[in-house]
């Protein structure tokens, strides 16, 4: 196929483009997620209207998807109108499509064209508003049972901490996240440390900037949550074995000032145990929107 598009379904919008073999985004839009089936079926059509060219859709939406059926077993949130639904039933007689959570979707981008591309097991972590993850484990991309493999954020950090959308307590997105951060950040804020955080926005990207300064609070913050996102990467790394670990999303934005840390965190946790050092790596593709990504789901190379 020499010519796919590729969806991302997100709760605050949707991103629709034109992707080639190469994963190269051609053309692309975004627009608000609609609030119902009609809505997106609308959208939908619009982006197979504009692209007539294209032989297959490809989906990656968050929440749990079934990649055999392309059915959105659950996505909490404003697209919760999915749920129950195939994403290829809406695709409006397109021949090819094929859908999976979004995390897997992006995998999928790195292994024909990205930092995957050639090894056989990686993990992939999203660092952004919560975390994403996929494991590719032995050539195959993971799904398991119950279509719920590769929720690496899910994974217990603190076994009595705070609550978690998922209904267990203390997993690595309740302590490490763009959300966390930031709470523990407004927490220190409203308690009246003596912190720059005081007077300015609070965002994650806020908290890393004003730790780089020397900010103490901060530099506090941003030091425990890289120590328990090491301890949770420590432990997969036993788990998997991979050749390599990506890192993206939002936070990954943070360069040196998140990577050097969580590699020294790593290594001192693993060392002795696995013998040598995993590499970490950005992304290898270009695109960050999720939609080469889906695209690569449709894509037969």
């Amino acid at each position: 196929m020499d010519l796919a598009i590729g969806v991302d379904i997100g709760g605050t919008s949707v991103k629709c483009g034109l992707v080639d073999r190469a994963g190269s985004v051609r053309a692309s839009w975004d627009e608000p997620s609609p609030k119902s089936r009609e809505g997106f079926e609308t959208l939908l059509r619009k982006a197979v209207a504009a692209w007539p060219e294209a032989g297959g859709v490809g989906f990656g939406c968050k929440g749990i998807l079934d990649p055999v059926t392309t059915e959105v077993i659950r996505s909490p949130g404003p697209v919760a109108f999915l749920e129950g639904l195939r994403l290829s039933d809406l695709a409006g007689g397109v021949a090819r499509t094929a859908a999976d959570n979004d995390a897997r979707a992006a995998m999928m981008g790195e292994i024909l064209w990205g930092s995957a591309k050639g090894r056989r097991d990686v993990l992939m972590f999203t660092l952004g508003t919560g975390v994403g993850g996929a494991a590719l484990v032995n050539g195959k991309l993971a799904i398991g049972a119950a279509k719920i493999a590769g929720h690496l954020g899910h994974v217990t950090i603190e076994a009595d901490g705070v609550e978690c959308i998922c209904g267990n307590r203390g997993c690595l997105e309740t302590v490490f996240s763009a959300k966390a951060i930031e709470s523990a950040a407004l927490r220190a804020v409203h308690a009246g440390c003596d912190t720059a955080l005081a007077t300015r926005e609070v965002t994650c990207e806020a908290v890393f900037q004003a730790a780089a300064g020397g900010d103490w609070v901060a530099a506090g913050i941003v030091r425990r949550a890289i120590h328990r996102l090491g301890a949770a990467v420590a432990g997969m790394l036993f788990v998997f074995d991979p050749e390599a670990v990506i890192v993206g999303g939002r936070i990954a934005s943070a360069g040196d000032a998140l990577m050097k840390p969580l590699r020294e965190e790593i290594y001192g946790r693993t060392r002795r145990f696995l013998g040598r050092d995993v590499p970490l790596v950005p992304p290898g593709v270009a695109d960050n929107t999720g939609v080469a990504g889906a695209a690569a789901l449709v894509m037969d190379l």
